[in-house]
């Protein structure tokens, strides 16, 4: 039976990773509530030099007619990230609707962090808001139209475009999961390594014991004798 060599090998490792870009997705939506000036955090996965867009908007309570409305101007939100070290990447306040940009440079969980520093919710929707948020990853951060007019690319052109920038953040992705894996190995070497000393130790300290006792025991029993 013929063999397979590398060139077609290569050729359907493209491939598959063409399929898998095809695939894959990096948007988030989702919205939460808040009260005044009260912090909401959210985790997210983010490998190594990758763009994150997140857009947001926020609505208030109305009281009288008891449905969220679209919040006056004037409500300040703040928007703060850090990475897995626990260093600043971006702080910085923003309107009642934003959007805000970071890359990042440490593949790992990220700190993602909303909250109103505006006293003026509390007058006017009850200490209640709505946020409405959005988070775009990798490939999924870039304006391809915005993309297409300045580079003046065809349809074709900026289809294979997107093509190759899923393929390199798929890539991306695969390399933060041997990461991941790598970090989970040496956690649990680590963590046999200890239960194995602690073993040792129990088992010295337990040697010891029945050491000291049968000599104390011993001792014992010939002062009785001698009695």
């Amino acid at each position: 039976m013929a063999g397979v060599g590398p060139g077609p090998l290569r050729a359907m490792g493209r491939q598959a990773l063409l399929l898998l870009a095809l695939c894959a997705t990096g948007a988030r939506g989702l919205y939460f509530h808040i009260g005044e000036t009260e912090k909401r955090c959210f985790i997210e996965e983010i490998p190594d030099e990758t763009m994150v867009i997140g857009n947001y908007r926020t609505q208030m309570w109305d009281k009288q007619k008891e449905v969220f409305l679209p919040s006056t101007p004037g409500l300040g939100m703040h928007v703060e990230v850090k990475d897995p070290d626990g260093k600043v990447v971006l702080s910085r306040q923003y309107g009642s609707e934003g959007r805000f940009t970071f890359t990042s440079h440490t593949p790992g969980d990220h700190q993602i962090c909303l909250h109103s520093n505006s006293t003026r919710m509390a007058l006017f929707a009850g200490g209640k808001l709505r946020v409405h948020l959005d988070i775009q990853v990798g490939e999924h951060a870039n304006n391809y139209p915005e993309i297409a007019a300045k580079d003046k690319l065809t349809e074709l052109q900026l289809r294979a475009r997107q093509l190759l920038d899923q393929v390199e953040q798929i890539q991306k992705e695969q390399d933060y999961q041997r990461y991941r894996e790598e970090r989970f190995r040496l956690t649990s070497e680590s963590t046999n390594q200890r239960v194995l000393w602690w073993s040792i130790a129990q088992t010295v300290i337990l040697i010891l014991t029945g050491i000291w006792q049968m000599r104390h025991l011993k001792s014992f029993f010939e002062a009785k004798k001698l009695v």
